[in-house]
């Protein structure tokens, strides 16, 4: 069997990449081809390629033994209406965490009607963060998924729709976390490699199975070393998200103490960096897929953390358990004790709503100095002479200012008290690079010497304070001066910000998101499965709103009714909804249809390309 994986490059062009799976231990590259963008805007597009040898640089590869490829792409348009049309049905989806039960949602319901949840996931995951309702969906959703859930040690194991949210959540959000932690250690292990093979099956000959373990477990206790010290790095998001993925499990199982632990190590080990570390290419860690010596070093290297991991699986019964006898003597050179309080620290970190120390010790840990310029506190007026030269040092405990470097600090702003850090309009003061501390008191407006150290700074003081009880959700993005806040024109300085706040993660891993094309995309998907949707209905009246006769099983074990009048109430509401949108988008079709010229940008050439 082969698959294909599709990229754009920046030079307008698509790269199609060949693989056959057929083998079970290693995905074979068979070849790519470069198709230009401008080909596939022609009306009509058939040709065969000669598949190309991976781009590396090496031209003396032969180009004719590869095969050919042809290719079937679909162009597909999405008719986004503007965005007052897709009221209803935004309201109606974002309540769903509100409604009980869940299953009786609009946006449970969505995932029960498409054939694929993934389909639904992602629109869902896309405009619940788009829209600050992530969290609450879920846990509601998580709820719903515990209930069925009879053993401890299957939590959060299987496909469900909380499990593909927090899958999709950490995959948009998490980016940036990976590229911090784990690029490092695995450029280096796909540049320089090592031999890593343990299995007495498939060593080499010349192989020296006592080197291979040693450098496997150079490679295991690097890249563990940097996933338990990671937590600082941690998005704000996915620590709220394994803080409620904790306290519930820890309530449907209240008798077993691992539980809590073992309910978020699913996802952040076996899920998120196990998965990245065997796959370094999907997350955009490597440009390409492996070779086959180095996906091999990575599934065991991936194999090895998700153990690791797994809170209190490093017991003598557990080791026993290994299906391969070659893994178990692996982990036999592993220190229990030592592995399992690193893992249970890192939870604790990742999942706590109270800061913590990032190494666990009792003095404060250094982050981060150098020299700044800093606005007077309290001035109302504008002045060059307000702008005093500063030394700042920020530690995991505090964040100072100093007249010179290694004298008493003069000001002190306890980590714990700062509710955002966020940037400063260029237009308060008419400078540039400036960012805003915020902290119960007047904002602290400091100016940073360039763009670069003021994003530096931004990131390091948000994810200290990542995990702050009070953090703020709005902001002012300028300062208040002569009486009034220059950016909402508000005249008590009290006043609630007029912005929402942006900075609880690094500044590059920010999502753009558009809010009414994700909904474009939910209300397609309930359109495509309308009749899915009337036979749901159906089911619901036969269960108790019409108190017909019954249906046979069959006709409705496909779906989750827990309440059937709720479950009905709602899809009368999202049956009424897709009927307006569906009036709406006809007559946005032939208004433009009638008004834009064919061929022109409101009214393109939409065509199959084969």
């Amino acid at each position: 069997m082969c698959w294909c994986g599709i990229a754009v490059s920046q030079i307008l062009a698509v790269r199609v990449d060949l693989w056959n799976n057929g083998n079970l231990v290693q995905d074979i590259f068979l070849g790519e081809i470069k198709v230009p963008v401008k080909v596939l805007r022609n009306d009509s597009f058939q040709a065969w390629y000669l598949l190309q040898p991976r781009e590396n640089g090496n031209k003396s590869s032969k180009t004719d033994d590869l095969g050919s490829l042809r290719l079937n792409i679909c162009y597909t348009e999405d008719c986004v209406l503007p965005s007052e049309y897709y009221t209803s049905l935004r309201n109606l989806l974002l309540k769903s965490s509100d409604v009980q039960p869940v299953s009786a949602s609009a946006a449970y319901i969505l995932s029960e009607v498409c054939r694929d949840k993934y389909d639904a996931v992602l629109p869902l995951v896309r405009l619940f963060l788009h829209h600050h309702k992530l969290v609450p969906f879920v846990a509601a959703v998580a709820e719903l998924d515990l209930k069925d859930t009879q053993e401890a040690n299957t939590i959060f194991r299987g496909n469900s729709l909380a499990t593909r949210c927090v899958d999709e959540m950490m995959k948009i959000v998490g980016k940036h976390y990976l590229k911090v932690t784990l690029k490092p250690v695995i450029d280096e292990i796909c540049e320089s490699p090592k031999p890593c093979e343990i299995d007495p099956i498939k060593l080499r000959e010349g192989d020296n199975v006592e080197i291979n373990m040693e450098n496997l477990r150079y490679y295991v206790d690097k890249v563990f070393r940097e996933i338990v010290r990671s937590s600082i790095s941690c998005p704000t998001l996915m620590c709220d998200v394994f803080y409620s993925l904790r306290h519930l499990a820890a309530k449907r199982f209240p008798n077993d103490p691992h539980v809590q632990y073992s309910a978020v190590s699913s996802f952040v080990f076996l899920r998120f960096f196990a998965v990245a570390v065997v796959s370094p290419h999907t997350f955009h860690l490597r440009p390409h897929h492996p070779d086959a010596q180095t996906s091999r070093t990575l599934t065991l290297i991936s194999k090895a953390i998700q153990t690791l991991g797994s809170w209190g699986s490093l017991t003598k019964s557990k080791l026993s358990s290994f299906k391969e006898t070659f893994m178990c003597e692996f982990f036999k050179t592993f220190q229990e004790e030592k592995f399992t309080e690193s893992v249970k620290k890192f939870l604790d970190d990742v999942s706590s709503t109270e800061s913590k120390e990032p190494s666990g010790v009792s003095e404060p840990v250094h982050l981060k100095e150098g020299e700044m310029y800093k606005r007077a506190q309290g001035r109302t007026r504008i002045g060059k002479k307000n702008f005093k030269k500063r030394w700042f040092c920020l530690t995991s405990r505090e964040f100072t200012y100093h007249k010179q470097q290694d004298k008493e600090p003069i000001f002190t702003i306890p980590i714990k008290n700062i509710l955002a850090v966020e940037k400063l309009d260029e237009s308060s003061f008419n400078k540039k690079n400036m960012f805003q501390v915020l902290h119960g008191e007047k904002p602290l407006y400091i100016q940073a010497n360039n763009c670069v150290e003021a994003s530096e700074w931004i990131e390091a003081l948000c994810r200290v304070t990542r995990c702050n009880q009070k953090r703020l959700s709005f902001y002012h993005p300028s300062a208040f001066l002569n009486g009034n806040w220059l950016c909402c024109k508000a005249t008590t300085e009290s006043t609630e910000g007029c912005a929402r706040c942006t900075a609880d993660v690094p500044a590059d891993t920010q999502i753009e998101i558009d809010g009414d094309r994700e909904t474009e995309r939910i209300y397609s998907l309930f359109t495509i499965n309308r009749s899915k949707l009337q036979k749901l209905e159906e089911a619901c009246g036969s269960i108790a709103v019409y108190q017909g006769p019954r249906k046979e099983p069959d006709d409705y074990s496909n779906f989750t009714i827990e309440d059937s009048v709720a479950t009905f109430h709602t899809l009368q509401q999202i049956i009424d909804i897709v009927e307006k949108l569906n009036e709406s988008h006809e007559k946005y079709q032939k208004k433009r249809s009638s008004s834009a010229k064919y061929g022109s940008e409101e009214n393109p050439i939409v065509g199959k390309v084969s």
